[in-house]
């Protein structure tokens, strides 16, 4: 890497906090207008607000260093495959919930290396809350004004406990039936928002986060290092590691995010039919 990352960290921390300041005022003051992409899914002016702030202060951060943000995605493989290292940011992961007003959601910003997440940041900047994480370093989360503090997945004993899996709070019950087994006892945490969902686990407060349903390389980036960094990890539901910049698409397949990596995730996790898993693409999260 031409630099530390460690060096680059509070710079990333502060990117992503003015982003969330500003998606933050317009939460609170509800000057903020609503669009429908071409997915049917919302983008406000707040997603476009808080992108043009990371675009703007990552390039000003690192100049010779690409930024792909949900927001502006359209670039062709081609292009992205001579990258080997490049900003990956979802300005604002839970538009939805951000619209419904529940406070979930998150800016988040990813350092892909050579096709892997090494450094990961999330701020939820209604609870003033951030995860981070640099490969090799351990993870953390910063409370408003409390100093970082290492965070750890649960370390999980089968019995006779319950496995607590985060999912989102629109998630179909039936399609999450068909992926558990009935086998074991389970809690489900509702919750927006992936990065939130996948930081539950990486703090211990979740065991799984299961994921049906599209998302984009922007909303695994950076929850993936942080996990990795807590003693957990993101899969897909073959139980093979997540991939970036290696496709023309950036759509994810399903995921499931675990914490405790000893426990029997196949067991615990079955397949989804193909045809199950078409239907699932129609959900957003």
């Amino acid at each position: 890497m031409p630099q530390p990352l460690t060096d680059l960290l509070p710079a990333v921390e502060r990117i992503a906090r003015k982003a969330g300041h500003e998606i933050l005022k317009l939460y609170q003051n509800g000057h903020y207008k609503t669009e429908q992409k071409s997915d049917h899914t919302p983008v406000t002016s707040a997603d476009i607000a808080a992108h043009n702030i990371l675009c703007e202060e990552l390039r000003k951060l690192t100049p010779d260093w690409p930024v792909l943000s949900e927001e502006d995605a359209s670039i062709a493989l081609s292009e992205r495959r001579q990258w080997h290292y490049y900003w990956l940011v979802d300005p604002m992961d839970g538009t939805q919930e951000f619209v419904s007003q529940t406070g979930d959601f998150s800016t988040m910003i990813a350092l892909i290396y050579s096709g892997e997440p090494v450094l990961g940041l999330v701020y939820a900047p209604v609870t003033d809350t951030c995860y981070y994480a640099i490969k090799g370093s351990g993870a953390y989360k910063i409370q408003g004004n409390q100093g970082p503090q290492s965070i750890q997945c649960r370390h999980y004993q089968l019995s006779p406990e319950t496995i607590r899996i985060a999912v989102s709070r629109v998630q179909n019950s039936d399609k999450l039936r068909k992926v558990l087994s009935d086998h074991f006892n389970y809690e489900l945490l509702p919750l927006g928002s992936a990065s939130l969902k996948s930081c539950l686990v990486a703090e211990g407060a979740a065991d799984c986060y299961i994921r049906l349903g599209p998302t984009g390389e922007w909303d695994v980036g950076a929850p993936l290092v942080i996990l990795r960094e807590a003693g957990g990890t993101l899969l897909d539901l073959n139980f093979q590691a997540m991939s970036f910049n290696c496709r023309e698409s950036l759509i994810n397949p399903d995921f499931i995010g675990i914490g405790d990596r000893n426990l029997p995730w196949e067991k615990i996790i079955v397949h989804v039919p193909s045809n199950d898993r078409s239907r699932d693409r129609q959900e957003r999260k």
